[in-house]
């Protein structure tokens, strides 16, 4: 079973969230927060079946590095929506109606 770090579900999809351990149905968007130990999970295998389960926008934080990746899946397959590095606000899909914060997410230098 792949589990993402973080999920989530357009309101028309699932209007409440079932109240079970693991969901079933995948969601329209993930998250990944890479480590040394997770990132060739997150980058490989994770990908791979997010494509395959038609989620629609993938992101992925890489703490140390300071940056956030963020995927679209486009006819079964990846593509680079954007990518954002520092401390500036930052507009990525599927939520770019809000201004994120990152400074919050970088571990201290």
């Amino acid at each position: 079973m792949i589990v993402p770090d973080f999920a989530g579900w357009r309101r028309e999809r699932v209007p409440v969230l079932p109240d079970v351990v693991g969901v079933e149905l995948a969601p329209d968007w993930v998250c990944e927060v890479v480590s040394p130990s997770t990132g060739a999970i997150d980058r490989g295998q994770k990908m791979g079946v997010y494509a395959r389960e038609a989620v629609s926008h993938l992101w992925i934080v890489d703490p140390t590095l300071r940056t956030l990746e963020v995927y679209r899946l486009e006819d079964r397959r990846w593509v680079v929506a954007s990518t954002h590095g520092g401390v500036e606000a930052v507009r990525a899909e599927p939520f770019d109606a809000v201004a994120l914060d990152v400074r919050r997410w970088w571990r201290e230098p």
